[in-house]
C-alpha cells in the first residue's frame, strides 16, 4: 500500500479521506478569488481601464477573451511541468503565490499594472488548476468506489467559492471602489493556500504530490536547480504575457487574409491546425475501432466548445446587459456571476440522482442525447431572455426573472454536458494518448473564449457616457441574444438527429 493510501486510511471524515477536505478549502478559496476578480473584470474595463475609448465595449471584449483563453492554455504546460519536474505540491504553492499577487497587483488603479496582474493570474493558474483537482485522485486506491463522491464534494467546493465571491467581492468593488474587491480576491487565494499549507503540515497526503524525480526536481541547469530556474521562467514569463493581453488591438487590417485578429487570436489559430494536423497523423495509423472512437471525442469536444462560448458570456455580454438593461435590487450586476454557481450547487445532486433513477430503469440517455438537450437548453435560455423587450419599462430595463431563467436553464444545461463529456473523453482515446486528449478537452474552453470575444465584439455598444442604456442597448443585446439562441438550437438539434450515428461511433462506451 501506497503512503497515500495508508495516510488516507489513518483518519476519515464523513466516510473520505482527511486529507480530501483540506483540498475542498483549498480550492474553495482558489475560486473564490478566481471567480470574484472574474465577477469585476469586464466592468473594471469598461468604467476604468478603456473609459474614454468609444470603442471601450469592443476593447473589454477582446482582452476578455484573450484573457480567458490563455488561463485555460496554460493549464497545459503547468500540468505538463508538474507531471515532469515539480510535482503538484510545488505547483499548487507556485501558482497560488502567482495568483496572489495578480489580485493584488490588480488592486492597484493602473492600466500598465491591470494587464502585468492579468498575466500572473494567467500563469499562476496554468500552475494551481490542474493538480489541485488531479491531487484529489491520489487520495484513494485504485478502483475505490468513493472516489466519484470524493470528486462531487470537490466539485461542490468550486462551486461555493464561485458563488459567494462574487456576492462579496461584486458588493465590495462597486460600492467602496474597485480596489477593495480585487483585494478581498488576493485575500481569498492566500486563504486557499494556507489551508493548503495545513495540510501538509499536518500529513494528511502522505507522500502525494512530490516531484516525480528527485533528481531531475534538483538537477542543476545554468548552474541553479530545476524547479528553482522554472520558478523563475514563471515569474519572468508574465511580462511576455502581459504583452500578449495589451496588443488586444487587430494585428492585421479588417480587409487582410487574415481579418482583423490579435496576437492571441493568431497564436491559437496556429495551435488549433498543429493540434488537428497530430490527431490527423494518429488516426492514419489507428485502428478503425479506435479512429472511430477518437473521431466521436473530437466530436464531443467540439459541441462542449459552442456551449461553453455561449456559456461563459455571462462574465462579459450577460454581465453589461444586467448593468445596463435589468431592473436589478437585491444584487449588482458583477453580483449576478454568483447565480451560475448557486444554481449548480442546488442542481448538481438532484440531476445526479436523476441520471441513477433512469439508469435503473434503463432510459439513462446516451452521451450524444445529453449533449444535444445541453445545447437545446442552452438556445432556450438565450431564446427566454430575448423576448423579455416585451416586458422592458419606459427607460428599457426588463425584469430580473429573465436573467434568473437564463441562469438556471443554462445551469440544468451545463450539469447535462460538463460532468458526462470528461469521464467519455477517457473512455473514448486510445490509451497511448488519453494525457494528451484531456489536453484537448482542456484546450476547449481556451477556444471557447474566443468564441465569447467574437460575439461580445458584435455586441460592443460605441459610447463614452457612463450611463449608456436605455432602449438602443436593450435592442442590440436583445437581437442578439436571438441569434445566440437559433444557433444553438441549431446545434443541439443536429447532434440529436445524428445521435443513431453518433451512438455507433462510441461503440459500447456509453
Amino acid at each position: 500500500m501506497s503512503d497515500v493510501a495508508k495516510a488516507a486510511d489513518q483518519k476519515q471524515i464523513l466516510g473520505h479521506p482527511q486529507g480530501l477536505f483540506y483540498l475542498f478549502f483549498a480550492e474553495l478559496w482558489e475560486r473564490f478569488s478566481f471567480y470574484g476578480m472574474r465577477a469585476l473584470l469586464t466592468l473594471y474595463m469598461v468604467k476604468v481601464i478603456f473609459e474614454a475609448l468609444a470603442t471601450r465595449d469592443y476593447a473589454a471584449a477582446a482582452v476578455y477573451a484573450s484573457y480567458g483563453s490563455l488561463v485555460y492554455a496554460s493549464t497545459v504546460i503547468g500540468g505538463r511541468i508538474s507531471d515532469t519536474i515539480l510535482g503538484m505540491r510545488s505547483s499548487i504553492f507556485l501558482g497560488g503565490i502567482l495568483m496572489a499577487l495578480g489580485h493584488f497587483v490588480l488592486a492597484i488603479e493602473n492600466n500598465m499594472a491591470f494587464f502585468l496582474a492579468l498575466a500572473f493570474i494567467v500563469v499562476g493558474n496554468g500552475f494551481f488548476k490542474p493538480n489541485i483537482s488531479t491531487f484529489v485522485g491520489t487520495l484513494y486506491k485504485d478502483g475505490d468506489p468513493r472516489k466519484d463522491s470524493g470528486f462531487t464534494i470537490f466539485y461542490m467546493g468550486i462551486n461555493i467559492g464561485g458563488f459567494i465571491s462574487p456576492l462579496l467581492c461584486g458588493w465590495l468593488g462597486e460600492t467602496y471602489g474597485w480596489h477593495y474587491g480585487f483585494g478581498l480576491a488576493g485575500i481569498g487565494m492566500l486563504t486557499g493556500l494556507l489551508f493548503f499549507w495545513s495540510g501538509i503540515k499536518k500529513n494528511v497526503f502522505g507522500d502525494g504530490g512530490r516531484p516525480p524525480s528527485i533528481e531531475v526536481y534538483q538537477k542543476k541547469v545554468m548552474g541553479l536547480p530545476q524547479h528553482l530556474l522554472v520558478k523563475i521562467l514563471a515569474f519572468l514569463s508574465a511580462p511576455l504575457v502581459a504583452y500578449l493581453l495589451y496588443s488586444y488591438k487587430a494585428v492585421f487590417d479588417e480587409g487582410s487574409f487574415f481579418g482583423g485578429i490579435n496576437l492571441v487570436t493568431l497564436l491559437f489559430y496556429v495551435i488549433g491546425i498543429a493540434v488537428l494536423a497530430f490527431i490527423a497523423k494518429i488516426m492514419v495509423g489507428a485502428t478503425p475501432d479506435e479512429r472511430k472512437k477518437l473521431f466521436m471525442a473530437l466530436l464531443i469536444t467540439f459541441f462542449m466548445t459552442i456551449f461553453w462560448g455561449f456559456h461563459e458570456l455571462h462574465g462579459s455580454v450577460i454581465t453589461l446587459f444586467a448593468a445596463r438593461n435589468v431592473n436589478l435590487s437585491l444584487i449588482n450586476a458583477s453580483q449576478t456571476n454568483a447565480l451560475n454557481s448557486m444554481f449548480i450547487v442546488i442542481l448538481s445532486i438532484p440531476i445526479s440522482l436523476m441520471w441513477t433513477y433512469l439508469a435503473k430503469k434503463k432510459l439513462n440517455p446516451r452521451t450524444p442525447y445529453k449533449f444535444g438537450m445541453g445545447l437545446l437548453l442552452a438556445g432556450l435560455s438565450f431564446y427566454i431572455v430575448s423576448l423579455s423587450g416585451a416586458s422592458a419599462d419606459e427607460n428599457g430595463m426588463v425584469p430580473f426573472s429573465y436573467l434568473l431563467a437564463l441562469y438556471f436553464i443554462i445551469s440544468v444545461g451545463e450539469l447535462f454536458m460538463s460532468p458526462v463529456g470528461l469521464s467519455k473523453i477517457t473512455d473514448l482515446s486510445p490509451k497511448r494518448i488519453v494525457a494528451f486528449m484531456m489536453g484537448v478537452w482542456f484546450l476547449s474552453s481556451a477556444y471557447a473564449f474566443q468564441i465569447v470575444g467574437f460575439i461580445s465584439k458584435q455586441l460592443a455598444i460605441e459610447s463614452t457616457d457612463s450611463n449608456v442604456g436605455g432602449f438602443d442597448t436593450l435592442n442590440v443585446y436583445l437581437d442578439g441574444f436571438r441569434l445566440i439562441a437559433i444557433y444553438a438550437l441549431v446545434a443541439g438539434a443536429v447532434v440529436i438527429v445524428f445521435g443513431p450515428l453518433m451512438k455507433r461511433l462510441m461503440g459500447n462506451v456509453h
